[in-house]
C-alpha cells in the first residue's frame, strides 16, 4: 500500500514566515504526517519578508516558466524551494515579480490593505495547482489553511477535475479567525473564472470580501475545519451551516494530530 500523500497550501509556514497562528500549524502538522508515514508538500507565496540568503531559497527551473492567466492577464511563475531547518521537509515557494517582492505580505506601510491581494490570491492557488502537476506528484488531498487558499477547492472541483494527477484528489480547508474589512472590485468573479467555472459557481464570492472568500472555500471543500471558536456571527453562521462535513478542531486540542491522521485516512477511504 502506498503512503498517502498530503499537499499542504498556505500564506505563512514557521520559520520563514511568521503573521499569524498558521505558521505554527504548517510546520508542526505536515512533519508529524511524515512521522506516521504520510507523503507530504508544503507550498506557500514567497513574500519579499522571507529573507531568501538567510533561508537558503533557490530557483527550480524544470518548474518554473509557466504563466498563469489571471483576468485577462497572464503572469510568469516562479518557484523556489527551501528545505525545513531540523526536519526532512521541503517547502515550495511560489513566486512572482509583481504579486510578491514587496517587503511587507496583506498590508502597506501605512496599514492598507493592497487593492490587488485578490490577485495574489488566484495567482498563488492556481500556480500551487500548476505546480503540483509539473511535479507529477497526485495528491491524495489538498490541505488548504486560510482566506488566501479559498479557490483550490473550486478550482480542484472544475477546473481540474478531470486532470490525471487531481481527478482521485479531496481538499480540506481549514478556517482562520484572520479576517480583513477590504472590499473587492467588482472584477473579482472574472479575475477568479477558469475553465469549467460558471457565473452560477461564484454566487458564494459576490460580496467580495473576505466573507466571500470563506463562504466559497467552504461550499467546495471535502472537509471544513474551525480553528477557532472567536469568530463572527456570520463565519459562525456560515460553519455551522456545515454540520456534515464540519470538524471543529484547534492545535490546543491534546490529540489533534491523531485526529487529522485519522480525518485524512476516512476522507481518502
Amino acid at each position: 500500500m502506498r503512503k498517502l500523500r498530503i499537499l499542504y497550501v498556505a500564506s505563512e509556514i514557521y520559520p520563514f514566515l511568521q503573521i499569524t497562528e498558521v505558521a505554527d500549524f504548517v510546520r508542526k502538522l505536515p512533519q508529524a504526517m511524515q512521522e506516521r508515514g504520510m507523503e507530504i508538500r508544503i507550498l506557500v507565496p514567497r513574500f519579499g519578508l522571507i529573507n531568501e540568503r538567510k533561508n537558503r531559497l533557490h530557483e527550480v527551473v524544470r518548474l518554473s516558466g509557466i504563466n498563469i492567466a489571471v483576468g485577462d492577464d497572464e503572469k510568469p511563475l516562479i518557484i523556489k524551494v527551501a528545505s525545513v531547518p531540523n526536519a526532512k521537509l521541503q517547502v515550495y515557494f511560489i513566486d512572482n515579480e509583481d504579486y510578491f517582492q514587496r517587503k511587507s505580505v496583506f498590508f502597506d506601510n501605512n496599514d492598507r490593505f493592497y487593492d490587488d491581494n485578490d490577485e495574489r490570491a488566484i495567482f498563488f492557488c492556481k500556480g500551487a495547482l500548476e505546480t503540483v502537476k509539473k511535479l507529477g506528484w497526485a495528491p491524495d488531498i489538498v490541505h488548504c489553511n486560510d482566506w488566501m487558499t479559498a479557490l483550490i477547492p473550486l478550482y480542484l472541483k472544475t477546473t481540474y477535475k478531470n486532470d490525471p494527477i487531481f481527478k482521485e484528489t479531496k481538499s480540506v480547508f481549514t478556517v482562520y479567525n484572520n479576517p480583513f474589512s477590504y472590499k473587492f472590485d467588482e472584477d473579482l468573479l472574472e479575475k477568479v473564472k477558469a475553465m469549467d467555472i460558471h457565473d452560477g459557481m461564484l454566487d458564494n464570492l459576490r460580496s467580495l470580501d473576505y466573507e466571500g472568500f470563506i463562504r466559497i472555500g467552504v461550499e467546495y471543500a471535502d472537509i471544513v475545519v474551525k480553528s477557532d471558536e472567536d469568530f463572527s456571527e456570520t463565519i459562525n453562521t456560515i460553519l455551522n451551516e456545515l454540520p456534515d462535513k464540519k470538524v471543529e478542531l484547534t492545535e490546543e486540542d491534546t490529540n489533534y494530530t491523531e485526529t487529522y491522521y485519522n480525518l485524512y485516512n476516512e476522507l481518502v477511504s
